[in-house]
C-alpha cells in the first residue's frame, strides 16, 4: 500500500501545512507521495527536501520584505508575489532550498495548476525543482486577478485550487491508497459562492472555461469537504485539520498570527501522532 499526503492552499493560511509537515519529518514520516495546491506545493516541497522548519524561518525573516507578497509587488510587477524573489532569489541564495535531496528523494511529488483554456485541473509530477518544474509550482500558487497567467509548455495556468482545492480524488486515481488530507480550514467550514464573475469575465474573456470553474468553485469545494467528511468516518483517509479557529489572512503580515498558525499546526500533527501511524501501519 502507498500513502500520500494531500495538502491544502490558503496563502498564508497555508504556514499550518509547514507546521503539520515540519512535525512529520521529526517523526521519521515519509509518504511515497505528496500532491500539493498552490501554498500546499509551496511548503510541500520543504517537505521532500527534508528540510525543517525552512518554510517557518523564511516566512517570518522575510514577512516585512514588499517582493515576499505585497500589493506593492503586484503594482511593480504584475504579480503579488515577486517571480524572482520568492521563486530564483529566496530558494537558490537567502534560504538555500536542497535541490540534491528533493531529487533523491522516492517521494513522488505533484502540484495542481489549473489549465485556464479546459476549465480543469491538471496534477503535475515534478522530479526536479528547477526550470519548468519550478514553473509549475509558481503556477500552482498563482492567485487569479494578483498573478499573470503562467505559460508551461505554450497552455496557459493559474492556482490549482480553484479547479481542485483538496485533490483527494486524484490521490486516489494515482495509485495512492493511504491518502492523509492536511486541510488549512477547520471542521465546519463551508465555502461561499464566487462574486466576482462580472470581473473575471473581462480580465479572462479568453477562457470561459475558467470563469465557469471559478463560479462553481464553492460547489467542487464543499462536495470535496463532504467526501472527505464520509472517507474519514470510514477510516478510509486520515483527516489533520486546525483544531480551532485562527483568524488569519491570506496576506497575513503579523509575525505573531503567522506563529500562531504554524504552532497550532504543530500541536494538531503532534496530538494525531499515534492515530497517524496506527492508519499507515493497517493494511
Amino acid at each position: 500500500m502507498s500513502s500520500c499526503l494531500i495538502l491544502e492552499g490558503g496563502a498564508k493560511r497555508g504556514i499550518y501545512t509547514a507546521g503539520v509537515l515540519d512535525v512529520l519529518l521529526e517523526n521519521n514520516i515519509i509518504t511515497d507521495g505528496v500532491i500539493g495546491v498552490s501554498a500546499g506545493a509551496i511548503h510541500g516541497c520543504s517537505y521532500v527536501s527534508k528540510q525543517i522548519g525552512r518554510s517557518i524561518r523564511y516566512n517570518l525573516k522575510y514577512n516585512d520584505d514588499y517582493r515576499f507578497m505585497s500589493f506593492k509587488s503586484w503594482f511593480k510587477t504584475g504579480n503579488m508575489v515577486d517571480t524572482d524573489f520568492a521563486y530564483r532569489e529566496l530558494p537558490e541564495k537567502l534560504d538555500i532550498f536542497d535541490y540534491e535531496t528533493f531529487n533523491r528523494s522516492k517521494t513522488a511529488f505533484y502540484v495542481t495548476c489549473s489549465n485556464l483554456e479546459t476549465g480543469k485541473a491538471e496534477h503535475i509530477r515534478c522530479p526536479e525543482m528547477t526550470g519548468k518544474y519550478m514553473d509549475c509550482l509558481r503556477a500552482s500558487a498563482s492567485m487569479p486577478f494578483v498573478s499573470q497567467i503562467v505559460m508551461i509548455d505554450g497552455k496557459p495556468y493559474l492556482d490549482g485550487g480553484i479547479t481542485d482545492s483538496i485533490p483527494l480524488k486524484a490521490a486516489f486515481n494515482l495509485g495512492f491508497d493511504k491518502n492523509i488530507v492536511v486541510t488549512t480550514r477547520p471542521a465546519g467550514y463551508q465555502k461561499k459562492p464566487f462574486t466576482l464573475t462580472w470581473l473575471a469575465k473581462i480580465i479572462y474573456k479568453k477562457f470561459p472555461l475558467f470563469i465557469e470553474a471559478l463560479r462553481k468553485r464553492h460547489l467542487m469545494y464543499n462536495q470535496t469537504l463532504d467526501e472527505i467528511a464520509k472517507l474519514e468516518k470510514e477510516h478510509k483517509i486520515f483527516v489533520i485539520r486546525p483544531s480551532r479557529y485562527v483568524k488569519i489572512s491570506r496576506m497575513e503580515t503579523n509575525p505573531e498570527i503567522i506563529k500562531e498558525m504554524y504552532n497550532l499546526g504543530r500541536e494538531d500533527a503532534k496530538n494525531s501522532l499515534k492515530s497517524l501511524q496506527t492508519f499507515l501501519r493497517q493494511s
